[in-house]
C-alpha cells in the first residue's frame, strides 16, 4: 500500500447550517496533521457549530492524531461548540483510554448517537441522502 493510499482523508458525509459529519479515514499522525486541522479549520470558519467525525475508516492514529483531534476539540469548545466521535475502533478507543483523553473526546457508537446529543435544529439528515456523492474534503486527500 503506497503512503498516499494510508495518508488521512476527511470526506463530507452530511451537513447542516449547524453541524456537519464528516468521514475520516487513512492514517492520522505527523503526515497528516496539517491538512486534517486545515480542512477541519474550514468547517469552522465556513460557520457550522458542530462536528461529527465518523472515524469507523480510521486506520491508524498515533499521538500527533490525537492531538489534532484535541486541537479541534479545543477550538470548539472556546466557541460552545462540540466534536464528537462516532464509530471509533478498539485501538482508537485504547488510546482515548491510555492518555486520560476519553472524557475530552466522547466516543458514539454511531453517527446517529452522536447526532442524538445535539439540539434537533442542528442535525443533518441522516443517514445522508442517497443520491449526494460523498467527495473528499479539498486538499484532505
Amino acid at each position: 500500500m503506497s503512503a498516499q493510499a494510508r495518508r488521512a482523508t476527511v470526506a463530507e458525509l452530511s451537513s447542516s447550517d449547524g453541524c456537519v459529519v464528516l468521514r475520516v479515514s487513512g492514517e492520522l499522525d505527523h503526515t497528516a496533521e496539517q491538512t486534517f486541522l486545515r480542512a477541519l479549520g474550514a468547517f469552522v470558519e465556513n460557520g457550522h457549530r458542530h462536528l461529527i467525525l465518523d472515524v469507523t475508516a480510521l486506520t491508524f492514529c498515533d499521538s500527533r492524531g490525537l492531538g489534532c483531534l484535541l486541537a479541534v476539540r479545543w477550538l470548539l469548545r472556546r466557541r460552545e461548540r462540540l466534536v464528537l466521535l462516532a464509530g471509533a475502533g478498539r485501538r482508537v478507543t485504547e488510546l482515548l483510554a491510555l492518555t486520560g483523553s476519553s472524557d475530552l473526546l466522547p466516543v458514539h457508537k454511531t453517527v446517529g448517537q452522536a447526532l442524538a446529543v445535539l439540539p434537533a435544529e442542528h442535525r443533518p439528515p441522516w443517514p445522508p441522502v442517497p443520491d449526494r456523492p460523498t467527495a473528499p474534503v479539498d486538499g484532505a486527500n
